[in-house]
């Protein structure tokens, strides 16, 4: 028989140890109290005789605990149930030890896997790791209801915030980077005026990445659109420099120099914009998680200088940055979103050569990634920030927000582990399910607590200068944490995993699929249950993230034995992606995964082998597939 602790660890079962377990509560009761050497045995051959090839070191504690009961050696009992009570405390007096030393010496895997962006080996980043785990610890021990905390670990749930919970700080955000460059901001205690060129509106936009990125954990997004009206006053500026000249120039003179100048002006602030970005280093220890929103408005009357603005960026992505050693590579950041519409889905349209030069960036950096706006506005939610979507929100205007928004935080579910457990008993899975669900929304809803109560002096940025709202001093954020205006994710992985254990097909076959579609379909009809009975903002999340892919498999293997009959990859797949070496070509798999993504909004990314883009590939996108990436 295997023994899982409570680390994981799985380890022989040992029978002296529950002798000497016994023993130790022995020696602090009376002679009369005590259990006989029979009474050891008899509770040892008990455990012995249940034939179990797994057992929890819990419940065969909890059987020596029911067993002196039994036996009426009540005082005993008692010696027992406290000595196991004072190991429990100094195990939680200790849980942030290992993990430290282990960051420390960089060899904590998980943490090295969950963000390959930030540098373990670096000081900085090591600080902001070793708070994240003195969070961690005092979220398990005490913020965190126990039952939560112990899903955490079992790998029933992922409480992805855990890290932050301490802070009263948030996931991911919209940044309203419109309303901050038109109305002012304030950075450090200082007003920072609308800009007056595109070079300077750069300039600023970067603090503004670094300052929101330093107050908050997770993704920020912007858009591109509104550094247009920018260019066109640097355009204003030159023809204004150039007026005294124009007896002595012609008009054509004038204009030439203007384009050149704005030509320089467009390059000079790009290389400022991307540069800054990548030589930053935020309070997390890493380059901002930025992603920029590159959309062509047709109703925007800066939609011209966009498209130099967007035509820069592609080249700046296409050139890359020189590493240490000298050569060009594509940075980490920005990343980049481009929107695929009318005027550029490759059928025609104006600024269809914008297409073509994103489609040579994707090709040699795998960067931008796609998402078509013809499929998003069928849907009832927004515009992208980090790989969230938010659901569609009316201000008191009547009027659509998309910017200035955020998600409050991810509580991500463990489907294939339901499918292990129920072994091929659909009933049962869906008993579980349910079950479990209810667990990830009360862990949801502690996120959301504890946001509550935030005064908006926490983060200025956000709250009172415009990145998200102009809230008044001392005030609270609690309106933008209800209604719908944030919201909180229920994450999900492997439906392809859940699948083959309770149908034994892939979920691209036809049984499979049927299996697959009602899953995602109840886990949306879950989270908008939810957001009717709280009027908290919930979304359905489809998780990206590879790492998490590997805790669940990691756990389960350890709890319930050899998986690979589930997947011998490692990693349980994606979402609701359909798994690497599945034999379906790319327009097929786009045509089966957007399906899924009409349903699951948030994080539906579908992803194909960079080397099958092409023209035809994008035209195919725009027409079916709200978001698509490489690898």
């Amino acid at each position: 028989m295997k023994v899982i602790k409570r680390d994981g660890r799985v380890v022989d079962y040992d029978k002296q140890k529950v002798e000497i377990a016994i023993q130790k509560a022995n020696k602090e009761v009376r002679t009369v109290d005590r259990a006989e050497k029979e009474d050891i045995e008899g509770i040892i051959s008990y455990i012995e005789e249940l034939n179990k090839k797994r057992m929890l070191v819990e419940d065969i504690q909890d059987i020596i605990e029911e067993k002196l009961m039994q036996l009426q050696k009540y005082e005993l009992a008692k010696k027992y149930i406290v000595y196991r009570y004072t190991r429990a405390l100094v195990r939680k007096q200790n849980t942030t030890d290992e993990t430290i030393l282990g960051l420390i010496k960089n060899q904590n895997k998980e943490i090295i896997e969950k963000n390959p962006c930030k540098n373990t080996l670096l000081a900085s980043t090591q600080r902001d790791y070793i708070a994240g785990e003195v969070s961690k610890d005092l979220t398990k021990r005490i913020l965190l209801p126990e039952k939560i905390s112990k899903a955490h670990e079992e790998g029933i749930l992922y409480f992805h915030d855990a890290e932050y919970f301490l802070q009263p700080i948030f996931n991911s955000c919209f940044i309203n980077i419109k309303d901050m460059l038109e109305n002012k901001t304030v950075i450090n205690g200082k007003i920072i005026e609308t800009p007056e060129t595109f070079q300077i509106a750069c300039i600023i936009i970067t603090q503004i990445i670094l300052t929101v990125a330093s107050s908050q954990y997770g993704k920020q997004a912007l858009n591109i659109k509104h550094l247009g009206k920018y260019l066109r006053k640097s355009k204003e500026r030159f023809q204004n420099e150039l007026e005294e000249y124009k007896e002595k120039l012609t008009k054509y003179d004038i204009e030439n120099i203007v384009k050149q100048r704005l030509e320089q002006e467009v390059k000079t602030g790009i290389e400022i914009l991307e540069h800054q970005i990548n030589l930053i280093t935020t309070t997390n220890g890493q380059t901002p998680d930025i992603t920029l929103f590159l959309e062509l408005d047709e109703n925007d009357e800066y939609i011209e200088e966009n498209a130099k603005i967007i035509e820069e960026i592609l080249k700046h992505n296409f050139k890359g940055m020189k590493n240490e050693k000298g050569e060009y590579e594509t940075p980490e950041f920005p990343k980049l979103l481009y929107v695929l519409q009318d005027n550029n889905c490759l059928k025609g349209g104006k600024y269809d050569y914008l297409t073509k030069l994103a489609i040579d960036c994707s090709k040699k950096s795998l960067s931008p990634c796609y998402i078509s706006e013809k499929k998003m506005k069928e849907k009832t939610y927004s515009q992208k920030e980090g790989r969230n979507f938010l659901t569609y929100f009316k201000d008191n205007d009547g009027k659509y927000k998309f910017e200035g928004r955020f998600n409050q935080g991810i509580v991500s579910i463990n489907l294939p582990q339901i499918g292990i457990i129920a072994n091929k008993n659909e009933d049962e899975f869906w008993k579980i399910l349910d079950e479990r669900l209810e667990l990830c929304k009360e862990a949801l809803m502690c996120r959301h607590y504890a946001l509550l109560g935030t005064k908006t002096d926490t983060s200025p940025i956000h709250w009172k200068y415009g990145a998200i709202a102009r809230l008044e001093d001392t005030t609270t954020i609690d309106e933008l944490l209800k209604g719908g205006y944030s919201t909180l994710s229920l994450g999900y992985i492997g439906v392809f995993e859940t699948t083959k254990l309770l149908k034994g097909v892939s979920h691209t076959t036809k049984t499979g699929e049927e299996f697959a579609l009602k899953l995602i379909r109840y886990l949306k009809d879950t989270v908008d249950k939810w957001t009717k009975e709280t009027n908290v903002g919930f979304v359905l999340y489809g998780v990206q993230e590879k790492w998490l892919g590997c805790r669940f498999a990691r756990i389960d293997k350890q709890r319930y034995g050899n998986i690979q009959s589930i997947t011998d990859k490692g990693y349980y797949t994606n979402s609701f992606n359909v798994d690497i070496r599945e034999n379906i070509d790319k327009l097929s798999k786009l045509k089966f995964e957007s399906q899924f993504q009409e349903i699951s909004l948030t994080g539906a990314k579908s992803f194909i082998q960079i080397q099958e883009l092409e023209e035809e590939t994008i035209k195919y996108m725009y027409d079916n597939n709200s978001f698509v990436d490489f690898y």
